[in-house]
């Protein structure tokens, strides 16, 4: 019996953001340098999905981020989930009442932050941000344009205290339709 390959979803951070520009193509390219197979991007922020015939979430998440810091020449966060733990952050109820105009991010992180940071970041709810944790993601809805909001991905990763890429939650749920 074939076994499957283990399929994962990697959430990089500082792709087509911040004045660095990287092309699906040679984003693509960069994966199957490592040896990865079915390799896709899935709009151009940062979205890579593959294959991979062994290694643990963690070590491959240090092996892309270095061979993509060598490649780039800069720093690319890297978080990956599988397709399944993707459909269970889309599934997320973590807001009781639906908020006409809100839009919902998430936030994903390398470790589940400690119950006291978890605390802090749902201190910051009110003005228009609400903020809830679930496993290593921040999911925040806001009603205010990124533009406009006082809180900032990067406020944000100083609280927690680790780095995180942000995502619409639309995204994530198109993520899931197509690869889950």
């Amino acid at each position: 019996m074939l076994r499957a390959m283990p399929r994962y979803v990697a959430l990089l951070r500082a792709i087509n953001v911040g004045g660095h520009t990287v092309q699906m193509k040679q984003l693509k390219r960069l994966f199957e340098a490592l040896g990865f197979g079915g390799v896709s991007t899935f709009i151009a922020s940062g979205n890579v999905v593959f294959d991979v015939t062994r290694g643990t979430a963690q070590a491959l998440e240090k092996r892309i981020a270095a061979h993509l810091e060598d490649s780039l020449g800069y720093d690319v966060a890297t978080f990956l989930r599988t397709p399944a733990e993707l459909g269970a952050v889309a599934s997320q109820r973590a807001f009781a009442k639906p908020l006409t105009g809100a839009t919902t991010y998430v936030g994903f992180m390398a470790v589940q932050p400690t119950a006291a940071v978890a605390r802090q970041v749902r201190a910051l709810t009110g003005g228009g941000n609400e903020f809830a944790l679930h496993d290593r993601e921040l999911l925040w809805r806001s009603t205010l344009g990124m533009g406009r909001n006082p809180l900032s991905g990067a406020k944000l990763e100083k609280l927690l205290g680790q780095p995180m890429t942000l995502r619409q939650l639309s995204t994530i749920q198109k993520l899931v339709v197509k690869y889950g």
